[in-house]
């Protein structure tokens, strides 16, 4: 099976109300991870690829451990740019056989984030291409993304609908209250949905993306401190406002920092059982596996995707 776009999966997750992982990769491990839960789950996938990803695994070699993940599943895999900061970057993944990228001019004024994301949907959809783009700013920080607290927007409803109708886009990730990286909220976790409901009502049909919707469950934020790590406690998302989210037109949740937290703290606990160990492949299958526990948790408690294959 060649690589998908994510239009039909969307399609059929919009119309049931259920989400796909949009999962973070970089290495071999990780990916092994992700679609092994995925295979077993029988999950439709979306495995993206971030700025620093390309940056540090080359996308040559991200490209074709992707390439054998779907030769090994035979799953429905979606390759997606994630975070483009700009048209060539954008086009340079079409090129490359990316089946969906986002372009994300969100920090530039309306007219110009429309203008941007215009020029990248008609170059991409040329090429039978997706597109996702961002509208609001998400306060965090993740890979490339910085964004500081004073600078975060929510997403205004009436500018989206402008948006989508402007651009041609395929999907919207928009900000509702979420944000990149292990986040700490003040006081009680919220989530803006009476704005969600709006936007998606405006939008009618119009797939919508979360980003920053990292649940940094405490389990292993704790393991990693017992570790020898140093990561302060962090309030995530709880996994029923994701869930909420799924029912109304929110159809690709992004999983990074997760994934982070669970496999750094399987490869600490490793090492901080056997220090001497100086054999790769005894703390990376560890930290393998509690990807693949991660993922298959993600499917099945939160994401609603299991059994689609």
């Amino acid at each position: 099976m060649p690589l998908v776009t994510s239009k039909e999966m969307f399609k059929r997750a919009y119309a049931n109300n259920y989400a796909i992982g949009a999962f973070n990769v970089n290495n071999m491990e990780i990916i092994q991870g992700i679609v092994d839960a995925a295979k077993e789950e029988r999950s439709p996938l979306i495995l993206q690829v971030s700025a620093g990803a390309r940056k540090y695994a080359n996308p040559v070699y991200l490209k074709k451990l992707v390439e054998a993940a779907i030769e090994d599943s035979n799953l429905p895999i979606v390759l997606h740019l994630d975070h483009g900061e700009s048209f060539e970057v954008c086009k340079q993944c079409v090129d490359d056989g990316f089946t969906s990228v986002m372009i994300d001019a969100s920090h530039y004024p309306l007219k110009e984030n429309i203008a941007i994301t215009r020029k990248v949907v008609e170059y991409a959809h040329a090429h039978g291409v997706v597109v996702e783009a961002e509208l609001g700013r998400l306060a965090g920080i993740e890979d490339a993304v910085n964004v500081s607290e004073k600078d975060a927007a929510f997403t205004n409803p009436d500018e989206a609908q402008e948006f989508v109708e402007k651009t041609g886009v395929d999907s919207l990730a928009v900000a509702i209250g979420t944000s990149h990286g292990a986040y700490k909220f003040k006081g009680k976790p919220e989530l803006d949905f009476e704005r969600l409901q709006t936007i998606n009502a405006k939008l009618d049909g119009t797939p919508l993306v979360l980003h920053g919707a990292s649940t940094v469950l405490p389990e292993f934020v704790d393991l990693c401190n017992r570790n020898g790590g140093t990561i302060p406690d962090a309030q995530g998302v709880p996994e029923e406002m994701i869930r909420k989210a799924a029912e109304h037109g929110v159809c690709k949740v992004n999983i990074d920092t997760d994934l982070r937290l669970a496999m750094t703290a399987a490869i600490r606990q490793e090492l901080n059982k056997n220090p001497d160990n100086f054999d790769p492949r005894k703390y990376l299958g560890p930290g393998r596996e509690a990807i693949k526990n991660m993922v298959k948790h993600k499917i099945t408690k939160v994401l609603g995707s299991s059994n689609l294959i």
